[in-house]
């Protein structure tokens, strides 16, 4: 992974693409044509899977999705994953039959499917320029972020984009931070793990805007539209949007006064290079 000051000083340049999917999660409903509102839910029940959020009015300014982990929230899946409890937003969904080790990001050996789940191919981008605009949960706890990941139907398609991911632990007072972005392989064996934390002036409480552009071979990822890290491979099939704030577990005592924990998303893009 390229990281500054080895990167050429360049800016991200949408003229050379065009939108084809601006998600603000405004209205009365989540879009469940594009979003299915549980963490892979294949290894766990809906009730643990299910996420916890709001969204936007219409006419309002605000942020449309907010994320929210309440201190009454269950760990999403005690048997396989301790304490950690997520509210994750994705765009597709697959496994095998209850009792097969079949299904999508088997996080850990041993795993085995709790509520079988149908194909769901909703929205699974193949190269071109993935954006969020976000507020990170700023708990020590916390982890707010975006991911592309393999919709795994072929096991070894399962290699990860990180658009972003910030923990609440690298928020500084000021409330600039370490951002987590690049490339990690997973079951994939095209790829190598190319990942880092990079520096990012400003606030990132008030809202920032993390971009990946997708190519054959290769990735760059911008934060506000400046270049920030390059990487020389990439997965070369569909991809599905993982959304996410996880509440991490540690030593200490869940204190009632500290939620709800929440993140804010203000939009989620997709953009095609034109004449692709």
């Amino acid at each position: 992974m390229r990281l500054p000051p080895d990167l050429p000083n360049e800016r991200l340049d949408r003229s050379r693409y065009e939108l084809v999917v601006e998600e603000r999660f405004t209205g009365s409903a989540l879009d469940t044509s594009r979003w299915v509102p549980h963490y892979l839910p294949q290894w766990s029940s809906p009730e643990r899977s299910a996420a916890r959020y709001s969204l936007g009015a219409s006419d309002s300014s605000s942020p449309g999705l907010t994320l929210r982990i309440d201190h009454d929230q269950e760990a999403w899946s005690p048997e396989f994953n301790g304490e950690l409890r997520v509210s994750n937003l994705q765009t597709g969904a697959r496994s095998g039959e209850v009792g097969s080790g079949s299904g999508q990001h088997p996080f850990r050996e041993g795993l085995l499917v709790r509520t079988a789940q149908l194909d769901q191919r909703l929205w699974l981008p193949h190269y071109g320029l993935i954006e969020v605009n976000l507020q990170p949960s700023t708990h020590p706890r916390a982890l707010t972020a975006l991911w592309l990941i393999g919709f795994e139907h072929v096991p070894e398609q399962s290699g990860e984009l990180c658009v972003v991911e910030i923990f609440g632990r690298d928020i500084r007072p000021d409330g600039s931070a370490l951002v987590g972005v690049g490339i990690h392989p997973f079951g994939d064996p095209t790829l190598r793990d190319d990942f880092a934390q990079v520096e990012t002036a400003g606030d990132v409480r008030a809202g920032r805007t993390f971009s990946v552009e997708w190519m054959p071979g290769a990735a760059r990822f911008y934060i506000d539209d400046e270049l920030v890290a390059e990487a020389d491979q990439s997965p070369a099939y569909p991809l599905q949007l993982m959304l996410n704030l996880y509440e991490l577990p540690d030593e200490t005592e869940r204190d009632a006064n500290d939620y709800p924990l929440t993140a804010a998303v203000s939009f989620v893009r997709e953009w095609h290079r034109i004449g692709r």
